[in-house]
């Protein structure tokens, strides 16, 4: 194909990654008019439909779900190469992208952040928050924090946090009122805080171990969130018990708002890692985030 069609490539690859003219156009800086034009002349040049238009979306057929698969990584390989460029920079630059749970973006990504960002001024970072288990090279993020038993071995993985526990929390309010559980199963007779994430579909199971005995309950309560800032809120209300990160509610049970109970039952386990293709070419300003995250404890 002459190379003066390379931006066609660049446009088809685009709209079909975003499933909309509109979306794309945005991305690429162009009128949706023009980005239609130039996909039709793709299109005609080839001699092949690449896309079904709809009111609704946009999608490949099968001619364009091959050249997606063909053409669409060899430009995030061109794209990458260039961003490595960037090394011949006195500085690292750039902007790197990220996508974490709540919990592992507010107590790790946050802190270590707020140390390296001043001295890198020409370096930007996007966190996500995402509770689910994503696709990290499908969504074109640089990298993704997950708990050390969750990445996949194809993974190239960076611990950045210690190992972790879990706390089960109530208030002296809710104590007066109902006994203390004395075994995790004890715990389907009280009202408690449910979680419900994405990677699950349904309500979280509340996980213990003691002694290399696991168990998993399925609780049940009034209360449903997906956010561990609300869990919290609700259990210093009296409204049920929490299954929350220690380090989350570990002030509160210091000041006597929270009661802590089963904590022979939360032993330690793997903290967050920072994983990322194994085939990824590291830009400077990537190289950066990476180590200022490292957990050196």
């Amino acid at each position: 194909m002459p190379q003066e069609n390379f931006n066609d490539l660049v446009a088809f690859v685009t709209v079909a990654r975003e499933e909309s003219f509109t979306r794309a156009a945005v991305k690429l800086g162009v009128s949706q008019s023009a980005l239609s034009q130039t996909v039709r002349g793709l299109e005609e040049r080839l001699g092949l439909r690449l896309l079904t238009r709809t009111t609704r979306r946009v999608s490949p057929t099968p001619a364009g779900e091959r050249l997606l698969q063909t053409a669409g990584p060899r430009f995030d390989e061109i794209q990458t190469e260039l961003l490595a460029l960037s090394e011949m920079r006195d500085k690292p630059a750039g902007t790197v992208r990220i996508t974490a749970g709540e919990h592992a973006a507010i107590s790790v990504l946050a802190p270590a952040l707020e140390k390296i960002l001043p001295n890198y001024p020409d370096v930007n970072v996007e966190i996500t928050v995402d509770y689910g288990l994503t696709d990290i090279v499908a969504e074109r993020y640089d990298a993704g924090v997950r708990l050390g038993e969750q990445v996949a071995k194809d993974m190239i993985a960076v611990k950045i946090g210690p190992e972790m526990r879990m706390a089960v929390v109530g208030s002296k309010s809710y104590f007066q009122r109902n006994p203390w559980p004395e075994t995790p199963q004890d715990l389907t007779a009280h009202n408690c805080i449910q979680i419900r994430m994405p990677t699950y579909g349904n309500i979280f199971p509340w996980e213990f171990e003691k002694d290399g005995h696991e168990v998993k309950v399925r609780v049940e309560g009034q209360l449903v969130f997906n956010n561990m800032g609300m869990r919290r809120e609700a259990a210093l209300r009296g409204l049920g018990l929490a299954y929350m990160p220690e380090d989350q509610v570990v002030a509160a049970v210091r000041r006597g708002d929270l009661i802590r109970v089963l904590e022979d039952w939360c032993e330690p386990f793997a903290g967050y890692h920072l994983y990322y293709p194994n085939r990824r070419h590291t830009s400077p300003a990537f190289a950066a985030v990476v180590d200022a995250l490292r957990f050196r404890g």
